[in-house]
């Protein structure tokens, strides 16, 4: 396989975007997987990750409601975001594989459960903010909330009402070592899943890594991951086609192409959704601002080979 390390790219699929039952993921990664594969044929050296939202929520739920039964113990938001790492991961791999089979590819994917270091002193642990789960109507997370107490639930952009956890900033990728030599050896890797999985130093067990409760933000995960890859384009592919101005209001307006200090302005007027589109946007102006000549492109995952060929979705540049 002949690879233009100049040509490297990250590639992020949103966890909303993925479908809400095993049987409608494995049909949207079956869709998209042949542009993958495609890319590479192109030249491009692809890195995969993708978000774990939904996901985690419905391992964690299912394993509260197990544990409530007396059936099975329950289960912590690091165990619970390792399981969706393998889970999404083996879909990827098997939906990569028939793609590589239809068009005669015998290339190698490899899923890595990875950890991201945050820090224990991070001002989310206090305020928790990102949504993960299904979305519930108030009154759904009224009675969660009284059942629970210890949990917090928010609006998410007009779809209705999300658990939220705390999501912490990504520091360090624990196995970014791992991740490059299987770069190096000419593997696709799936990598930062759902962010990573977020642990810190417990320095009480020389300094082992210890798992937290806590979800990092995919999109700023994937920017870290696109950074250490040494990435020239993020492709955050999400439910929408376009960041938009305006969003559900008659007055809503698609961007197409916007510089980095645009899209900051718009950001701190509050116009992304602050669970939704916000973090995407906030990830974008950090990765093209890293280096120059970076870009992002933020589209839609079922439109992925137009996102993917310049064709739809909102370009980030510097």
């Amino acid at each position: 396989m002949r690879i233009n390390t100049d040509q490297r790219v990250v590639i992020a699929l949103g966890g909303n975007a993925l479908g809400d039952t095993p049987e409608e993921q494995m049909a949207r990664l079956r869709a998209i997987t042949p542009s993958l594969v495609e890319m590479i044929s192109h030249g491009n050296e692809i890195i995969i990750t993708h978000g774990n939202g939904p996901q985690i929520g419905m391992i964690q739920d299912t394993f509260s409601y197990a544990s409530e039964a007396g059936m099975a113990p329950a289960m912590g938001l690091p165990e619970c975001s390792a399981m969706s790492q393998g889970y999404i991961g083996y879909h990827l791999q098997q939906a990569l594989g028939v793609a590589m089979h239809k068009a005669y590819k015998r290339w190698h994917v490899a899923t890595v459960v990875t950890q991201m270091e945050v820090d224990p002193d991070d001002p989310a642990f206090v305020h928790p903010t990102k949504p993960i789960g299904p979305f519930l109507t108030k009154e759904q997370a009224d009675a969660l909330k009284a059942k629970h107490p210890d949990m917090s639930f928010m609006e998410d952009s007009g779809r209705g009402w999300r658990r939220v956890v705390a999501s912490p900033e990504p520091k360090k990728i624990v196995e970014a070592p791992s991740i490059l030599n299987l770069l190096d050896n000419e593997f696709i890797p799936i990598a930062c899943g759902g962010g990573g999985i977020p642990v810190i130093r417990d320095y009480s067990d020389k300094g082992a890594y210890k798992g937290v409760a806590a979800v990092i933000d995919k999109d700023m995960g994937a920017e870290l991951l696109a950074e250490d890859c040494y990435a020239e384009r993020l492709i955050l592919l999400t439910a929408v086609e376009h960041a938009c101005t305006g969003f559900g209001t008659p007055e809503q307006k698609e961007i197409e192409d916007i510089a980095a200090d645009e899209a900051e302005r718009l950001a701190d007027a509050g116009e992304f959704g602050k669970g939704s589109m916000e973090p995407k946007v906030r990830a974008a102006i950090k990765f093209v601002r890293s280096r120059p000549g970076r870009t992002c492109v933020i589209g839609s995952l079922v439109k992925a080979p137009d996102v993917i060929d310049g064709l739809s979705g909102t370009t980030v540049h510097a």
